[in-house]
Formats: structure tokens, sequence, C-alpha cells
């Protein structure tokens, strides 16, 4: 193996800013930041949200970053400041590094993800549990 896991988040959190639960909750009522939540659908069902995240599942962030794709999301070339974030920080730190990389900035990701966010007591919107 050329690249582990591990590495890329290194090289990740080495070119994206990095910042706490608590930084980032300074942001929210921030006009000018979008915050992108990358987790699974069902994640989000079931731990809950982001008040005013946009939902980006990881696996088309590529797509909707770029504007020549038919899945492109305008909110991406509203050229506002974006704040990442995943249940852990990995997902995010890579995604963060590719958006970056795609001309979005500035980025940003949150250190621990969602997970260090709820950890911090910071304001968290329930999910739609279903069943």
């Amino acid at each position: 193996m050329k690249k582990g896991y591990r590495e890329l988040l290194d090289e990740a959190n080495a070119v994206v800013e990095v910042v706490s639960p608590e930084e980032a909750a300074t942001l929210l009522d921030d006009t000018e930041t979008i915050f992108i939540d990358l987790r699974d659908p069902r994640e989000v069902e079931r731990e809950g949200r982001i008040a005013g995240a946009q939902h980006c599942p990881r696996g088309m962030l590529e797509f909707w970053i770029d504007p020549e794709s038919p899945y492109h999301k305008p909110f991406f070339t509203s050229g506002k400041n974006f704040v990442f974030f995943c249940a852990g920080g990995w997902r995010s730190a890579l995604a963060a590094k590719t958006a970056q990389e795609m001309g979005l900035e500035p980025v940003r990701h949150i250190l621990g993800g969602f997970t260090a966010w709820r950890a911090a007591g910071l304001p968290v919107e329930p999910g739609n549990k279903k069943g």
C-alpha cells in the first residue's frame, strides 16, 4: 500500500484549517458561513444534526461542488465560508482537502466531528428516528 488512511489524514490536516467544536459554534450565526454535514443519512437520522447545516453525503461531494456536474448544488458556489464535519473528523478532513483542491475557499473542518460537538454540549436538533 502506497498510502494508508493515517497518512492521508495527516496530509489533509496539514493543509486544511481545523477548528474545535467551540470555535465552530461561534460561526453558527454567521450568515457568511455554511456548515456541511457529510454523514450518511442514517447517521443524521439516528444522532441528530447541527441546526442550519447543509447535508451532503460524502459520496456526492465532488459532484455537488462542481458547477459542470448535473448534480451541482448552488450553495457551493455562493462564495461563502465552509465548515465541514462528519461523525469523528476523518471524512471531513479528507473532504475539506478535496473541496479545497477543487477551489472551494475558505474551508475548515471540525476536530472530532459531530461526536466532539455533542460531547461539548453544543446545540443539536433531533434526527428523524424511524421505528
